[in-house]
């Protein structure tokens, strides 16, 4: 279920810093947002998919690693981030 290289490239165009950013962790984060939600729409189908569920989990670990990083390294990045992807913290 990984996102296809059309869905990346948007992201990425809407999130990174600077035109050849693609790595930053606004980007990270919002590219592991979407495959999260992608993979939280399928287990609404599929309940008994642990395989998905604990992939994630994985990713939501990810996720919250990389925005405590840049909530410690840059804060208003991160409150402007947090707001634009709708998240809670």
């Amino acid at each position: 279920m990984p996102l296809d290289r059309r869905a990346k490239e948007e992201i990425t165009k809407q999130f990174q810093l600077h035109e050849k950013d693609t790595g930053s962790a606004d980007v990270q984060i919002a590219i592991l947002t979407e495959r999260i939600a992608e993979i939280t729409d399928h287990l609404k189908l599929a309940p008994k998919d642990h395989t998905s569920r604990l992939a994630l989990l994985k990713l939501v670990g990810q996720r919250r690693k990389l925005l405590d990083y840049l909530n410690s390294t840059d804060t208003k990045r991160y409150q402007t981030l947090i707001t634009r992807l709708n998240l809670r913290k």
